[in-house]
């Protein structure tokens, strides 16, 4: 990727690459970067080859892109932020913030209150950079399910979800008698011993 240039990041976006603005994560705020823009990406990388963000890049100069997961640690800290946060209206357009994910924060503030019920969010999405998306969904609708806004839980059901596919498959058996499965089975012949027993004695 050709042209590269150096950038310093702000307390809450790269600087300005081409007249658009490219976000980073939290951390990375207030240290200089390399920047890589090429045809369709912009590319931030920390050091010789440490890629810390990856954006399509923008046609349109004054653009924002920014992405929800680069703020989790910030909003931890400062819950309040999230819910007028333009990088959560760009997870919203973009699908990675899901009915599902509203499903679980609106249940977290009902029963936590705002604040903590925003780091429980938080802490589902944070599920996000260790398990596929589909998996987590999973995971908060089996918490949900149970009436539980725990976000270990959310990442025990998501795992949960990936390994059903190995799961055994249930046999169905006869109905019980008296508690014990009524299973008819011919009774056992020992015809064929018996053969054997008068050949090696012929």
């Amino acid at each position: 990727m050709s042209p590269r240039g150096s950038r310093a990041a702000s307390t809450r976006r790269l600087g300005s690459v081409s007249g658009s603005y490219y976000s980073v994560p939290a951390r990375y705020a207030g240290r200089r970067l390399e920047v890589r823009l090429g045809a369709t990406k912009v590319v931030v990388v920390d050091g010789a080859r440490v890629v810390v963000a990856s954006h399509a890049r923008s046609l349109h100069k004054g653009t924002e892109d920014l992405v929800l997961d680069h703020y989790l640690e910030v909003l931890t800290r400062k819950p309040g932020a999230l819910a007028g946060a333009t990088a959560l209206v760009a997870a919203r357009t973009s699908g990675a913030f899901t009915d599902a994910h509203q499903r679980f924060w609106d249940a977290a503030r009902r029963q936590l209150g705002d604040g903590p019920g925003t780091r429980a969010l938080v802490g589902v999405l944070l599920l996000h950079r260790s398990l596929p998306a589909g998996a987590v969904v999973a995971g908060i609708d089996a918490a949900l399910a149970l009436g539980s806004v725990d976000a270990d839980l959310v990442a025990v059901e998501a795992r949960r979800s990936m390994l059903t596919g190995l799961a055994p498959i249930p046999v169905a058996l006869p109905p019980t008698a008296g508690g014990i499965a009524a299973i008819e089975r011919p009774t056992p012949s020992l015809a064929g011993y018996d053969k054997l027993l008068k050949e090696a004695t012929a």
